[in-house]
């Protein structure tokens, strides 16, 4: 089945009109789809890469403003209930399900979704990873979205810790030495 309508419709048109010039392309599309065409055969093959997070065309500065509506809900494990509050995954999957984006449910889960990003390059609506409150253990167990970068990076997260809930934090000395990597979701 063809997960981007526009890319369905398109394709025979690229194929038939020599859109496509090369004998064999492989074409990368921002929904995590990459289309393989080989101009002696007939045949498509559509491949939805493993890891990625369809966000169809919701521009990561409405789910950025979105996210900051959230600012001061407070803390609460293992919810996804505004009304009784957030923990850090839980924030992101009602961030991202308020725009039919559906995203893994726990902050492990999020290791092997999306591009990894370095640091230097990561830009707003990048999720960033991080370990839990135990650095030692260098697995994934806290997050947040990148909410502003250049002179410094901000990211928006539900924390347990002083404040307590929803809130921005400026990457600082805490969180780096709690770095695990950014992950890009929108291409």
């Amino acid at each position: 089945m063809c997960e981007n309508l526009m890319l369905c419709l398109l394709l025979p048109v690229l194929l038939s009109c020599g859109g496509i010039p090369e004998e064999r392309a492989s074409i990368p599309v921002d929904s995590g789809i990459s289309i393989q065409t080989d101009s002696s055969r007939v045949d498509t093959t559509i491949v939805v890469q493993e890891g990625s997070i369809q966000t169809g065309n919701t521009a990561p500065s409405k789910l950025i403003a979105y996210s900051k509506t959230l600012i001061g809900i407070p803390y609460k494990y293992a919810s996804t209930d505004p009304s009784a509050g957030f923990d850090c995954s839980g924030f992101i999957t009602y961030v991202f399900n308020h725009f039919g984006i559906e995203v893994p449910r726990t902050s492990a889960d999020f290791t092997d979704k999306g591009t990894p990003i370095d640091l230097p390059f990561s830009k707003p609506g990048d999720l960033i990873l991080f370990t839990g409150t135990d650095s030692i253990i260098r697995t994934v167990g806290h997050m947040g979205i990148i909410t502003q970068t250049g002179d410094s990076i901000v990211f928006i997260h539900s924390t347990s810790g002083k404040a307590y809930g929803v809130t921005e934090t400026t990457l600082n000395p805490y969180y780096m030495g709690r770095f695990v990597k950014v992950i890009r979701v929108f291409e």
